[in-house]
């Protein structure tokens, strides 16, 4: 059949990240993603039986893509719990620099957002919150002060995606490794 388009599904959900990143969730237009891929209207509904299922499948893409990054993260790294987060960490912050459209999946707020597209975005961080919960229990240290280390770790991620975002601070290798130093100072006395 010439003409057919193999990597459709894929380029839908690409268009749909924009359409998101553009419009937000509420303002969605299935309409405007065809058109975007050149397409007709009822195309997206061969592969998505909603426009809620096609969200859903955007989320689950975006979740995809990290999950096959903590992979290889992972495969590279060594058995310490503690340098598997913070190999995690750094590159969650490369993955969002480098792959800025899917910064508006994982981070939307849209009162839209149901708890079925909430629960997917969750999985997102499923597996480092997995490490942390082991590193927590091996570490002993009590709930409160985990709880505090957790939050300055993940401030210093999100901080430096949204200064690096900002133009405030360059993407660099430089910026990287500050990055990774700073988190394994603060990882210092597990």
């Amino acid at each position: 059949m010439a003409g057919k388009n193999p990597n459709l599904r894929e380029d839908l959900i690409i268009a749909g990240i924009n359409e998101i990143n553009k419009h937000g969730v509420s303002e969605f237009s299935v309409r405007r993603v065809a058109d975007a891929c050149h397409v007709s209207c009822a195309a997206p509904y061969r592969h998505f039986e909603s426009k809620k299922a096609f969200i859903a499948a955007i989320i689950d893409y975006v979740n995809d893509r990290w999950a096959e990054r903590q992979e290889e993260i992972l495969s590279h790294c060594g058995s310490s719990l503690r340098e598997q987060i913070i190999e995690i960490s750094v590159n969650y912050v490369r993955f969002l620099m480098e792959k800025p459209i899917y910064r508006s999946i994982l981070m939307l707020k849209d009162n839209e957002f149901d708890n079925l597209y909430h629960k997917k975005r969750t999985q997102f961080g499923s597996l480092t919150q997995s490490l942390e919960a082991e590193l927590q229990a091996s570490s002993g240290l009590p709930d409160d002060v985990w709880k505090r280390k957790l939050m300055v770790c993940r401030s210093l991620i999100f901080g430096m995606v949204f200064l690096m975002d900002a133009g405030e601070y360059e993407y660099n290798d430089t910026a990287i490794e500050n990055l990774r130093f700073t988190l394994n100072r603060e990882f210092e006395v597990l």
